[in-house]
C-alpha cells in the first residue's frame, strides 16, 4: 500500500475522507487566517534564492529555487565563479506528480554524471538514475526501491546503492555498473538481522566505500576498496551490543569516532588504513564526560569534530601535524551551530552555519590554518526581520528527579510575561536527538501574536551527554514525559504562560510524546498538537512484521522477548492508557504512505479518545492523502501545512483574531 495508495481498502479510504471532511468543517473559522499565515510565512522566504556553491574538482556544485517554484535545482559552475549550468530541474521533474521529493545528488569523481534519486509516493522506497552531465539526459540505467542514496567507485564505472526489501529495510548492498540492468546487478553483502539498517557511503579521499550497518546502540562497519568495487568487503570490527563507532579516511590512517572502553561521550582514536582492525586503535582524542562529541571531519592537515556541552555545540579544530587544538563558538545564550566541512580533502577551509531563535541563518566559512573567519551569507527574510524585536532565553527547569532540563525561549519583546501569553511547547525526546535552538521563520508567524514559543530539551535527545540519551529510553521513558511536564507547569509557574494557553507540539516520537502527556497531565495544556504520531507503540512492537519494529527494540525494548519491556511499554504506550478524564483539544496529523508511523495509529487513537474522554473538546484527524512521513513535499505545500496548525494553536489558545505585533 505503501508504494502504491490505488490499493488502499475503499472502506478505510471513505472513512480518512469522512475525518478530513470532519476536522476541514470544525475549523472552517480559520480559514482566513491559514491564508494569512501561509503569506506571512511565504513572504519571509527568499523565493528566489541559492546557495553559495561548494568547490569540487573543477567545479562548484550548489541548489537554488526559482520565483514561485516548488523544487530546488541542482546547478553548478566553473570552480572559481562563473555562469551556472543547470543540472537538474526539480520543478520539471515534479510536474503532474502529487507528492515528488528530490533526495541525494551525486556527482561521480570524472564529474561526467550525476547519480539522483526522487520518491514520487511519499513511501521512501526511492528510485536512482544516473544522468549525463553533458547532455542533461538520463541515461538507461533506473534503480528502484532504494533508500535514495548511493556511493560510486573511483572509475565512475558505476555505483553501490542500499535496496529496500518488502519491510522497507535496507538489507541488501548492491553493485549496479553503468549500462546494465537492475536484474543483473552483483549482491556485495546482505544484511540478515532484521533488526539492523545498512548503508553505504564513500570517503572524501574517495579510496574507501563503507558499508555502515546500526541500531539505535550499535554498529559494524565494512570497507571496500573504492578502486576495486568487486573486493570482498573488509570487517573492522565485529558488532558488539552497545558499541558504536565511525571511520574518517584520512590517508594513511583512520580517525575513528567511537564510545568504546566506556567512552560514554565518544572519543577519538587512530588506526592504520591497511590495518583498521581493533587491535591497531589508538586513542587521539580524549573522552570529555558531559561533552558530547558528535561528528567528525578529516582534511589532509586537520581534524575536525562537533561537540556538545551543556546543550550547547562547538567546533573543534586540531592541526594533524603539531596536535594543537582551537574551538569556534559564540556567545548568545541558545544558539545552533552546523558542521558543513567541505567536499575536498586537501584543503584548509571548511563552512559552518550559526544561527539563533533571533538570528538569522548565516553561513561562514572558516580557514583551519589562519583561523580567519569570513561569512559567506546571512539569511534573507524578504518582509524584514529585526532581532533587536526579540528576545531569547535560556531556561534550566528543576525536573521532579533533581535534573536541570534546558528550556529555549523565544518571544516578542512587546509580549507581556504576566501569565497571559499563550505558548507553543515543543518537544521530541527519543533516539538521543536534538533539537536545536536555531532560526524559525515559521514561528515568527505565532510570536509576532503574543505567543512564548518554546523548545524543551529533554531526556531521550543527547542534549546534556550521552547519559541524557540513556535516562530516556527504555526502563527510564517515563522521564521524557516527566521533563515535558514539568517544563510546561514551570513556565506556568514564572508566569510565561499558564496551563490553559500551552499549547504542546510533537511529531512522529515527538508525537508519542504527545500522546503520552495528554494521558499523564491533560490538565498542564490547553491544546495538543501531534503529527504523524506513534501513539500504538506497545502492538507495534509486538508486531515484528511491520518494517521498524525490529531496528526500534534497543530504542524501546522488546515486548516479545522481555515481560519487563511489556509492562514498562504498556504502562505509558498512549493508545492503551486514553482513559475517563477530561482531554483537551487534540489535533493529529497523519501521511497515509508513511512507512515510519503507519497511518492507522493516529486514527485508532483518535477514536479511542473520542470513545473514552469525558468532555467535549474536539478531537480532529488530518490525514494527507498524497504524502507521507515528512508530509507535503514542496517547499510552499508545507507550509500550508504548518499554517493549519498554527491557526489550530491560535484558535485553541483564543487568538484566533489576535493581530501581528508589527502591524499596530
Amino acid at each position: 500500500m505503501f508504494k502504491d495508495p490505488t490499493k488502499l481498502d475503499s472502506d478505510i479510504r471513505d472513512h480518512l475522507n469522512e475525518e478530513n471532511a470532519y476536522q476541514k468543517a470544525l475549523m472552517q473559522d480559520t480559514e482566513a487566517l491559514q491564508k494569512t499565515l501561509f503569506a506571512e510565512m511565504k513572504s519571509r522566504i527568499k523565493e528566489d534564492d541559492a546557495s553559495i556553491p561548494v568547490k569540487d574538482g573543477a567545479y562548484a556544485y550548489g541548489s537554488l529555487y526559482e520565483k514561485g517554484g516548488e523544487q530546488p535545482h541542482i546547478f553548478r559552475t566553473p570552480r572559481d565563479g562563473g555562469d551556472k549550468d543547470i543540472l537538474l530541474n526539480g520543478d520539471k521533474e515534479a510536474e503532474g506528480k502529487a507528492y515528488f521529493r528530490l533526495a541525494s545528488t551525486d556527482a561521480s569523481p570524472d564529474h561526467k554524471l550525476m547519480l539522483w534519486g526522487y520518491d514520487d509516493k511519499g513511501s521512501e522506497f526511492f528510485t536512482l538514475k544516473v544522468r549525463d552531465l553533458n547532455t542533461k539526459t538520463d541515461l538507461n540505467d533506473i534503480i528502484v526501491d532504494t533508500d535514495g542514496g548511493g556511493a560510486w567507485d573511483a572509475q565512475a564505472n558505476g555505483f553501490f546503492y542500499a535496496h529496500l526489501d518488502e519491510n522497507h529495510r535496507p538489507s541488501k548492498l548492491f553493485y549496479h555498473k553503468q549500462g546494465t540492468e537492475q536484474t543483473q546487478d552483483q549482491l556485495i553483502y546482505e544484511e540478515k538481522d532484521a533488526g539492523f539498517f545498512m548503508s553505504v557511503s564513500s570517503s572524501a579521499l574517495n579510496d574507501f566505500i563503507s558499508i555502515d550497518i546500526n541500531d539505535h546502540e550499535t554498529s559494524e562497519c565494512w570497507l571496500i576498496p573504492a578502486d576495486q568495487p568487486d573486493a570482498k568487503p573488509q570487517l573492522v570490527l565485529k558488532r558488539e551490543t552497545g558499541i558504536q563507532y565511525d571511520l574518517a579516511s584520512g590517508g594513511d590512517v583512520f580517525y575513528i569516532l567511537t564510545n568504546i572502553d566506556g567512552a560514554k561521550d565518544f572519543k577519538i582514536m587512530t588506526a592504520p588504513t591497511n590495518a583498521p582492525q581493533r587491535e591497531n586503535w589508538k586513542d587521539l582524542v580524549a573522552e570529555k564526560p558531559g561533552t558530547l562529541i558528535l561528528a567528525h571531519g578529516v582534511y589532509k592537515d586537520h581534524l575536525v569534530w562537533l561537540e556538545r556541552n551543556n546543550g550547547l555545540p562547538l567546533i573543534m579544530i586540531h592541526d594533524r601535524k603539531t596536535g594543537e587544538q582551537h574551538a569556534i563558538s559564540f556567545d548568545e545564550e541558545a544558539y545552533s551551530l552546523g558542521l558543513q566541512g567541505s567536499a575536498e580533502y586537501d584543503t584548509d577551509t571548511i563552512r559552518f552555519s550559526y544561527s539563533s531563535m533571533t538570528t538569522p541563518n548565516q553561513q561562514f566559512e572558516y580557514n583551519m590554518a589562519t583561523r580567519e573567519r569570513h561569512l559567506l551569507k546571512t539569511q534573507e527574510v524578504p518582509s524584514g526581520h529585526d532581532p533587536k524585536n526579540y528576545i531569547t532565553k535560556r531556561l534550566m527547569v528543576p525536573a521532579r528527579d533533581g535534573e536541570q532540563v534546558p528550556v529555549s525561549i523565544v518571544y516578542h519583546k512587546d509580549t507581556v510575561l504576566d501569565g497571559s501569553a499563550p505558548c507553543l511547547l515543543y518537544g521530541y525526546g527519543s533516539y538521543g536527538i536534538t533539537i536545536p535552538a536555531s532560526f524559525n521563520t515559521n514561528c515568527l508567524s505565532l510570536v509576532n501574536r503574543g505567543f512564548i514559543y518554546a523548545i524543551a530539551h529533554i531526556r531521550g535527545g543527547k542534549d546534556k551527554g550521552f547519559a541524557w540519551y540513556e535516562n530516556g529510553k527504555r526502563a527510564q521513558k517515563t522521564n521524557t514525559f516527566y521533563d515535558f511536564i514539568d517544563a510546561a507547569r514551570y513556565l506556568a509557574e514564572q508566569k510565561f504562560t499558564s496551563a490553559e494557553k500551552i499549547v504542546a507540539h510533537g511529531g512522529s516520537a515527538g508525537g508519542m510524546l504527545m500522546g503520552a502527556v495528554a494521558n499523564m497531565a491533560p490538565d498542564a495544556f490547553g491544546a495538543i498538537i501531534a503529527e504523524v504520531p506513534f501513539v500504538d507503540v506497545l502492538n507495534t512492537m509486538l508486531d515484528d512484521t511491520l518494517p521498524l519494529t525490529p531496528p526500534e527494540w534497543p530504542e524501546w525494548g522488546n515486548p516479545l522477548a522481555s515481560a519487563t519491556d511489556y509492562q514498562t511499554i504498556a504502562a505509558y504506550s498512549p493508545y492503551e492508557n486514553v482513559s475517563a478524564q477530561v482531554y483537551p483539544p487534540i489535533l493529529a496529523v497523519a501521511g497515509l504512505t508513511d512507512p515510519r508511523v503507519t497511518y492507522w495509529e493516529p486514527a485508532k487513537w483518535v477514536a479511542r479518545l473520542r470513545e473514552m474522554k469525558t468532555d467535549s473538546n474536539p478531537v480532529l484527524l488530518r490525514t494527507n492523502m498524497d504524502a507521507g512521513h515528512a508530509g507535503a513535499s514542496g517547499r510552499f505545500s508545507r507550509l500550508e501545512e504548518v499554517a493549519y496548525s498554527y491557526a489550530f494553536a491560535l484558535k485553541s489558545a483564543g487568538k484566533l483574531d489576535a493581530e501581528p505585533f508589527m502591524a499596530k
